[in-house]
């Protein structure tokens, strides 16, 4: 008899990577609960409940007396959604899987090296906040009541659709290309030098249905990323390689880049001083114990030009965004004066 997931969302960057590799899986069954707004990415196998999870009565009546083995939450950001989650599904599921974020462990951490022990604490960004507070609520319920908890902390995770990068506005990454198509400097925040992890969404995936139904994920957390470190240089150059440009970086302070975007509704505050601007490595040793499948496939030089691919044949994805253009020269001009006066 095959298992049964219900995946909360399901079309995302990470969920819809790991819907794929389920559902070539014979032990299981996969059903997605979300608003049915992208359930066009989805294998048509995949079974679909069109209902706003926020609305307890109606998910209630529309699940019927069906259980589960594995319940996958990945759109719960504040607590009252997780704890809408354990009042639905506190006598449905064998597991409940929660995503939370790499981005709570404590900033800076006392070593580089990051495992599920480091600290939780995130002064710097209420996203992170609000994961920590989501992961201590599932922990009590597990604790207090055996709610068969895992918490799930990826990093930074990309798909074809996505280009990471460190510095961008609020439009998304297609801009930064763009410049650096037209040979124009591109902002690195710090020097350069500082260590990041980038993760293919499909090696993630790995991980990921690696604990479901696993026995020995409840009541524990696991971080799910790539081993490949790379400096946020190197991030850039494998870009403008794949591009088949010169790069022309323009390293600018964390300190200065919060400052100048501020002033223009550019929150830099959290996802650089946060989270980006600071090294991690991240030690995947607990994860590869429980999943000894776990590894990484695809390295960043491969998953770029996969999304580059992509991107450069979708015209929907080259999102153009003339403000945050327009900023980068006004800061870039702006650190070319403070140079020249000293």
């Amino acid at each position: 008899m095959k298992k049964k997931a219900l995946f909360i969302g399901g079309t995302g960057t990470i969920s819809t990577a790991i819907v794929k590799r389920l559902v070539n899986d014979l032990d299981w069954e996969v059903w997605v609960l979300n608003r049915g707004n992208r359930n066009d990415v989805l294998p048509d196998s995949v079974h679909s409940i069109v209902c706003d999870v926020n609305d307890e009565s109606a998910v209630l009546e529309k699940i019927g007396d069906m259980t589960f083995d594995c319940v996958c939450e990945f759109i719960g950001f504040h607590v009252s959604q997780v704890e809408r989650d354990y009042r639905l599904f506190k006598d449905k599921t064998k597991q409940y899987i929660y995503i939370s974020s790499a981005s709570a462990y404590h900033k800076p951490a006392a070593n580089y090296i990051i495992t599920e022990g480091t600290s939780l604490a995130n002064p710097y960004w209420q996203y992170s906040r609000d994961k920590i507070e989501c992961e201590e609520f599932l922990m009590k319920k597990y604790k207090e009541e055996g709610f068969p908890v895992t918490i799930v902390r990826p990093s930074h995770t990309y798909d074809e659709r996505n280009v990471p990068l460190g510095v961008h506005g609020k439009k998304g990454f297609w801009q930064v290309i763009k410049r650096m198509q037209e040979g124009k400097p591109v902002i690195i925040q710090g020097d350069g030098s500082s260590l990041w992890t980038l993760t293919w969404n499909g090696d993630f995936a790995i991980g990921y249905t690696g604990l479901m139904g696993n026995r020995h994920a409840i009541g524990e957390a696991f971080q799910i990323t790539s081993d490949e470190a790379l400096t946020w240089d190197q991030i850039y150059r494998t870009i403008a390689d794949a591009l088949g440009v010169e790069l022309h970086a323009y390293h600018v302070s964390t300190d200065f880049l919060r400052a100048a975007g501020d002033k223009y509704g550019f929150d830099f505050t959290g996802s650089l001083l946060g989270d980006k601007s600071v090294s991690v490595i991240f030690d995947n040793s607990k994860l590869k114990r429980v999943v000894p499948d776990m590894a990484t496939n695809v390295r960043f030089d491969m998953g770029v030009r996969i999304a580059l691919d992509y991107v450069l044949s979708h015209p929907e994805c080259q999102v153009e965004d003339p403000e945050f253009d327009a900023w980068c020269d006004r800061v870039i001009a702006a650190v070319d004066k403070a140079k020249e006066m000293v």
